[in-house]
């Protein structure tokens, strides 16, 4: 029976005129690193990021309201506060997940509408 091994990449949408600001965001305010994107991609538009040996691909679409999911990355954190006020400096609305026991977490939507969760565990 095959099985799964890892989690290659995850895909998040901006819309295209904020790509400049997607890779602020990520790479800046975040301080995630950007990865080559392969030849046969760049002209697709969006940026590629490394999170640990995980990738996640940040591309453009048009037409979509990211505000309407429940869909969302979770970053493994180890400061969930520091965290918080980083996003707050942001002018970003910081909410409070539902308690998971051994977690202090909390979730906001990032510049362009995606949902994003800050997770610590105890």
């Amino acid at each position: 029976m095959p099985t799964l091994t890892r989690l290659h990449h995850a895909q998040i949408t901006v819309p295209k005129d904020l790509e400049a600001a997607a890779r602020e965001f990520y790479c800046g305010v975040l301080r995630l690193t950007e990865i080559p994107k392969p030849d046969s991609l760049m002209l697709r538009g969006g940026f590629w990021i490394d999170l640990a040996g995980t990738q996640i691909h940040i591309s453009t679409e048009e037409g979509v309201d990211r505000n309407l999911t429940k869909a969302h990355l979770a970053y493994q954190v180890d400061d969930v506060q520091a965290w918080r006020k980083v996003i707050e400096a942001q002018g970003l609305k910081v909410l409070d997940s539902i308690p998971i026991p051994g977690y202090d977490r909390f979730e906001f939507r990032d510049p362009f509408g995606n949902r994003v969760e800050m997770i610590e565990e105890k």
